[in-house]
């Protein structure tokens, strides 16, 4: 079984250890921490799991290419142990990546693989331990004549990813997160499932979700004009 990667957070932000990083986004999810904070930068959906396991937390190594994958084997031989490989591909419809590529970064303890772009050999990638995600799945391999380029500030999935960015990811999607901002946003995350975790003890003795949500205020401040945010009931 594969154990979680050692996480390497870069920019210097994160205080706690790694292992308690680790056990708070287990805690939690994605949604929750978009409910946290709107301005998260949440990939395309286009952008599709591909592998058994879903769940990343790692800094990004960034790779800018077109039409080439050198940049990306460049990338999984000289990224660190924990680094997720964030591939700005264009949305091209060519693979970047395949097998072997999904079993040299097991080999190095890579955080994951995610393309804007094509994956191919899915008949393996499907059961691999290694978390992938890309836009296209597709048996046409770009070529390697093109040195591309690393660490550098890319679009993947229609956001910014910078060097070092945290990537998260589950079930759910994939996600861009502020290196310093990390701690705040899985306090406030946990903060969201401890609501929604007394709403459904609420939803389960028969009450409904209007015993739970100021939903008749927030409806008569909207109808008055008035600014309202719909919120948990203490």
């Amino acid at each position: 079984m594969r154990t979680d990667p050692v996480i390497r957070v870069t920019k210097g932000a994160a205080s706690m250890p790694t292992d308690q990083l680790v056990q708070k986004f287990r805690a939690v999810d994605t949604t929750a921490i978009c409910d946290a904070d709107k301005s998260i930068r949440v990939l395309d959906s286009a952008i599709r799991l591909r592998s058994a396991e879903p769940w990343i937390l790692g800094p990004a190594f960034t790779v800018r290419c077109r039409g080439d994958f050198l940049a990306v084997l460049r990338a999984v031989e000289t990224a660190a142990p924990g680094d997720v490989i964030v591939v700005d591909g264009g949305g091209a419809e060519i693979a970047l990546a395949g097998e072997l590529f999904a079993r040299g970064a097991l080999v190095r303890n890579l955080g994951g693989i995610i393309i804007d772009g094509g994956y191919r050999d899915i008949a393996y990638v499907r059961g691999c331990a290694l978390p992938v995600y890309s836009r296209f799945v597709t048996p046409m391999a770009g070529t390697t004549a093109q040195l591309g380029e690393l660490q550098i500030p890319v679009t993947c999935g229609g956001v910014e990813v910078c060097p070092g960015d945290l990537i998260l990811a589950d079930e759910e999607g994939v996600i861009v997160v502020e290196p310093d901002r990390i701690d705040w946003l899985l306090d406030a995350a946990a903060a969201v499932k401890d609501a929604e975790a007394e709403l459904v003890a609420l939803l389960d003795t028969g009450s409904t979700l209007s015993d739970g949500l100021n939903l008749a205020e927030h409806t008569a401040a909207l109808n008055r004009g008035e600014p309202s945010t719909l919120r948990f009931l203490a």
